[in-house]
């Protein structure tokens, strides 16, 4: 059900009261421009969300330079959370995951041909990328309240678990800004929806989110791609694991329990999480306890984790031998559901053509093609860690 995992802190509600007093006088000073906000000459696409916690950022980035980079220079721009590095710098392929953060190094993995850069400062990262790196289209992971940029497409995601129409301010909710928020965006996604929703549960949404008629609304769901090794060896799809196997859920993310009841409604095994809060760095008290908690299982047995969290593992210090080759990471895409995806790709790709100039599809070529029409098969996608 939709905002099933929603929970309201009634006793905070006065905290989020004063907390809204400040974030509707800052919204206040960029609606009336006291604060001012920048456009650019290339078009900028941001992605991003209005509540504390996973909504799913990284998958839908993903799936917009895969569904650009062959047609023009795709550049990421990410804050670069927990990173080690200060101001503007640009991932290469060796750089280590500590300077950028786990994200923008899980993205430049995927995507060698992309270039992926971490700014705090979002107006000094574009100008660096688009003077010095060449770039053709911006995407901003993670800047809805951004506001000094300006993009020529703002797309919201909303968690299906966690509706925004349901939940409060922080620190009552998990809500950056007042509900109003949400009409900045030209785009509205809701995402990790079930695959089973029904006509009637989409007609729901849509009226209880009141979009006014200039947005868009896409629904999206997750699929899950077979395990990889961290540290080498072979893919294992989920119908070859046995029902006798026993596995670690291991995951630092935001948002833990739709990843938890996805893998227990899919996989036989018997599954036990061990969970950290998201960007956790894994210190050597968590890689003792994984370590300890592994051995105790009985065999078969493995180790399931995330691709961010796959990121911060590859450096950590301590890993048992046994469990370094039980290591397993579950890559994850994006699906449009109600088969919105070729409009979706249309709006992408049209507003860059009317923006750009030097790229293919500004020169009136429409032959993209849709970014998941390769997972069936031979996953050239997927995340691969085992050669760093």
């Amino acid at each position: 059900m939709e905002g099933d995992f929603i929970k309201i802190n009634e006793w905070l509600l006065p905290l989020s009261w004063l907390y809204g007093i400040g974030v509707r006088f800052r919204n206040f000073l960029f609606d009336a421009k006291i604060l001012k906000s920048r456009s650019y000459q290339v078009p900028v696409i941001s992605v991003g969300n209005i509540t504390v916690g996973g909504t799913g950022k990284t998958p839908h980035v993903e799936y917009l330079a895969r569904l650009l980079k062959d047609h023009m220079k795709v550049a990421v721009l990410s804050r670069g959370y927990k990173r080690k590095s200060h101001g503007f710098f640009v991932a290469e392929a060796d750089t280590p995951m500590k300077l950028v953060g786990d994200e923008p190094y899980q993205m430049k993995q995927k995507f060698p041909e992309v270039t992926i850069a971490v700014d705090k400062k979002r107006t000094r990262g574009i100008d660096r990328l688009t003077s010095g790196k060449g770039a053709e289209v911006i995407l901003l992971d993670d800047a809805f309240q951004h506001r000094y940029v300006k993009p020529g497409l703002n797309i919201l995601l909303v968690d299906y678990h966690r509706l925004i129409i349901y939940d409060k301010l922080l620190p009552a909710g998990r809500l950056r800004e007042p509900l109003r928020g949400k009409d900045r965006a030209d785009i509205v996604i809701v995402t990790k929806c079930p695959k089973g929703l029904k006509p009637m549960d989409f007609r729901s949404i849509m009226k209880s989110m009141q979009l006014f008629p200039y947005q868009k609304l896409f629904f999206t769901t997750l699929d899950y791609e077979p395990l990889q090794p961290l540290f080498g060896g072979d893919s294992v799809r989920a119908d070859q694991i046995a029902a006798d196997e026993h596995a670690i859920l291991l995951m630092g993310i935001a948002s833990p329990r739709q990843l938890q009841e996805d893998l227990e409604a899919s996989l036989p095994c018997k599954l036990t999480t061990l969970s950290f809060p998201d960007h956790h760095n894994f210190r050597k008290k968590d890689i003792r306890q994984l370590n300890e908690v592994f051995a105790a299982l009985p065999q078969p047995r493995r180790i399931i984790t995330t691709e961010k969290d796959a990121a911060r593992l590859l450096t950590a210090e301590g890993l048992s031998d046994d469990v370094r080759k039980s290591l397993y990471v579950l890559p994850v895409h994006i699906s449009f559901l109600q088969e919105q995806e070729e409009v979706f790709n249309k709006m992408i790709t049209d507003y860059v053509r009317k923006n750009s100039r030097n790229s293919s599809l500004a020169k009136g070529k429409n032959d993209y093609q849709a970014p998941n029409s390769h997972y069936s098969g031979h996953r050239p996608g997927a995340i691969s860690f085992r050669n760093y």
